[in-house]
Protein backbone atom coordinates (compact mmCIF):
# COMPACT_ATOMS: atom_id res chain seq x y z
CA UNK A 1 0.00 0.00 0.00
CA UNK A 2 2.74 2.52 1.01
CA UNK A 3 4.74 1.41 -2.44
CA UNK A 4 1.62 2.26 -4.46
CA UNK A 5 0.73 5.62 -2.43
CA UNK A 6 4.39 6.91 -2.95
CA UNK A 7 4.43 5.72 -6.72
CA UNK A 8 1.10 7.60 -7.39
CA UNK A 9 3.20 10.91 -5.32
CA UNK A 10 6.03 10.66 -7.52
CA UNK A 11 4.06 10.54 -10.24
CA UNK A 12 1.95 13.44 -9.60
CA UNK A 13 5.21 15.84 -8.98
CA UNK A 14 6.69 14.01 -12.72
CA UNK A 15 3.09 15.57 -13.94
CA UNK A 16 3.66 19.22 -12.28
CA UNK A 17 7.25 19.63 -13.16
CA UNK A 18 6.02 18.53 -16.64
CA UNK A 19 3.75 21.39 -16.38
CA UNK A 20 5.30 23.78 -14.75
CA UNK A 21 8.16 23.71 -17.61
CA UNK A 22 5.31 24.01 -20.05
CA UNK A 23 3.43 26.88 -19.00
CA UNK A 24 7.37 29.01 -18.46
CA UNK A 25 8.22 28.12 -22.08
CA UNK A 26 4.40 30.00 -22.51
CA UNK A 27 5.45 32.63 -20.62
CA UNK A 28 7.17 34.42 -23.73
CA UNK A 29 4.21 34.49 -25.82
CA UNK A 30 2.13 35.75 -22.47
CA UNK A 31 4.32 38.15 -21.82
CA UNK A 32 4.50 39.73 -25.22
CA UNK A 33 0.95 40.19 -25.02
CA UNK A 34 0.70 42.07 -22.25
CA UNK A 35 3.61 44.39 -23.56
CA UNK A 36 1.49 44.86 -26.33
CA UNK A 37 -1.44 46.13 -24.02
CA UNK A 38 0.70 47.78 -22.04
CA UNK A 39 4.52 48.35 -23.38
CA UNK A 40 5.77 50.76 -20.34
CA UNK A 41 6.79 49.96 -17.11
CA UNK A 42 4.67 48.62 -14.74
CA UNK A 43 4.48 51.40 -11.82
CA UNK A 44 3.33 54.22 -15.01
CA UNK A 45 0.28 51.72 -14.73
CA UNK A 46 -0.43 52.41 -11.75
CA UNK A 47 0.65 56.17 -12.02
CA UNK A 48 -1.68 55.97 -14.59
CA UNK A 49 -4.74 54.39 -12.77
CA UNK A 50 -3.77 57.48 -9.83
CA UNK A 51 -4.61 60.01 -12.82
CA UNK A 52 -7.82 58.26 -14.04
CA UNK A 53 -9.43 58.40 -10.56
CA UNK A 54 -8.68 62.19 -10.43
CA UNK A 55 -9.61 63.13 -13.66
CA UNK A 56 -13.06 60.48 -13.43
CA UNK A 57 -13.81 62.41 -10.07
CA UNK A 58 -12.98 66.02 -11.84
CA UNK A 59 -15.00 64.94 -14.82
CA UNK A 60 -17.82 63.72 -12.99
CA UNK A 61 -18.08 66.94 -10.80
CA UNK A 62 -17.70 69.23 -13.34
CA UNK A 63 -20.51 67.49 -14.99
CA UNK A 64 -22.90 67.36 -11.94
CA UNK A 65 -22.39 70.29 -10.47
CA UNK A 66 -20.49 72.96 -12.18
CA UNK A 67 -22.25 72.33 -15.75
CA UNK A 68 -25.68 73.87 -14.27
CA UNK A 69 -27.37 71.00 -16.20
CA UNK A 70 -29.73 68.82 -14.39
CA UNK A 71 -31.23 65.73 -17.06
CA UNK A 72 -27.91 64.33 -15.87
CA UNK A 73 -26.81 61.96 -13.86
CA UNK A 74 -24.22 59.40 -11.93
CA UNK A 75 -24.84 55.69 -13.70
CA UNK A 76 -22.32 53.92 -12.16
CA UNK A 77 -23.67 51.61 -9.27
CA UNK A 78 -20.96 52.48 -6.56
CA UNK A 79 -20.26 55.88 -7.92
CA UNK A 80 -24.16 56.32 -7.76
CA UNK A 81 -24.11 54.58 -4.68
CA UNK A 82 -21.58 56.84 -3.08
CA UNK A 83 -23.06 60.07 -4.35
CA UNK A 84 -26.45 58.82 -1.96
CA UNK A 85 -24.66 58.50 0.94
CA UNK A 86 -22.40 61.14 1.32
CA UNK A 87 -21.92 63.42 -1.88
CA UNK A 88 -19.12 63.93 -3.58
CA UNK A 89 -16.07 63.46 -0.86
CA UNK A 90 -17.08 60.09 -0.31
CA UNK A 91 -17.53 59.57 -4.00
CA UNK A 92 -13.64 60.35 -4.02
CA UNK A 93 -12.71 57.98 -0.98
CA UNK A 94 -14.56 55.26 -2.36
CA UNK A 95 -12.49 55.84 -5.87
CA UNK A 96 -9.25 56.12 -4.01
CA UNK A 97 -10.18 53.10 -2.36
CA UNK A 98 -11.35 51.22 -5.30
CA UNK A 99 -8.02 51.80 -7.29
CA UNK A 100 -5.90 51.26 -4.34
CA UNK A 101 -7.46 47.45 -3.66
CA UNK A 102 -6.96 46.72 -7.75
CA UNK A 103 -3.18 48.21 -7.31
CA UNK A 104 -2.71 46.14 -4.47
CA UNK A 105 -4.43 43.02 -5.69
CA UNK A 106 -2.22 43.36 -8.73
CA UNK A 107 1.09 43.75 -6.85
CA UNK A 108 0.05 40.65 -4.98
CA UNK A 109 -0.57 38.53 -7.84
CA UNK A 110 2.48 39.60 -9.59
CA UNK A 111 4.38 38.75 -5.93
CA UNK A 112 3.13 35.29 -6.03
CA UNK A 113 3.77 34.69 -9.34
CA UNK A 114 6.99 35.89 -9.17
CA UNK A 115 7.90 33.80 -6.29
CA UNK A 116 7.29 30.82 -8.37
CA UNK A 117 9.20 31.28 -10.70
CA UNK A 118 6.60 32.64 -13.72
CA UNK A 119 8.01 36.34 -13.68
CA UNK A 120 6.25 36.78 -17.51
CA UNK A 121 3.25 35.98 -15.89
CA UNK A 122 3.61 38.18 -12.88
CA UNK A 123 3.59 41.00 -14.65
CA UNK A 124 0.99 39.50 -17.46
CA UNK A 125 -1.61 39.47 -14.43
CA UNK A 126 -0.70 43.14 -13.59
CA UNK A 127 -1.38 44.29 -16.57
CA UNK A 128 -4.66 42.44 -16.53
CA UNK A 129 -6.04 43.58 -13.32
CA UNK A 130 -5.43 47.11 -14.06
CA UNK A 131 -6.34 47.30 -17.62
CA UNK A 132 -10.06 47.03 -17.50
CA UNK A 133 -9.57 49.41 -14.61
CA UNK A 134 -8.15 51.86 -16.94
CA UNK A 135 -9.63 51.68 -20.44
CA UNK A 136 -13.42 51.39 -18.39
CA UNK A 137 -12.54 54.89 -16.90
CA UNK A 138 -11.07 56.12 -19.89
CA UNK A 139 -14.64 55.74 -21.54
CA UNK A 140 -16.30 57.12 -18.68
CA UNK A 141 -13.89 60.38 -18.43
CA UNK A 142 -14.87 60.50 -22.23
CA UNK A 143 -18.38 60.03 -21.97
CA UNK A 144 -18.59 63.21 -19.52
CA UNK A 145 -16.30 65.27 -21.63
CA UNK A 146 -18.84 64.77 -23.88
CA UNK A 147 -21.92 65.21 -22.27
CA UNK A 148 -20.45 68.52 -20.94
CA UNK A 149 -19.55 69.99 -23.94
CA UNK A 150 -23.00 69.66 -25.70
Amino acid sequence: MKTRCHKIFLFSKTFLNKTREIDRGLGRYVERFSRYLWPWREKWLVLLVGTLVVLDFSSTYLLLVLSKKDNFYESGLLAAWALDRGGFAFLLLIDIVAAVFLSLAAFTVRYLYNKQGFYNYGRTAFVFLLFPYIAFTVLAIANNIILLLR
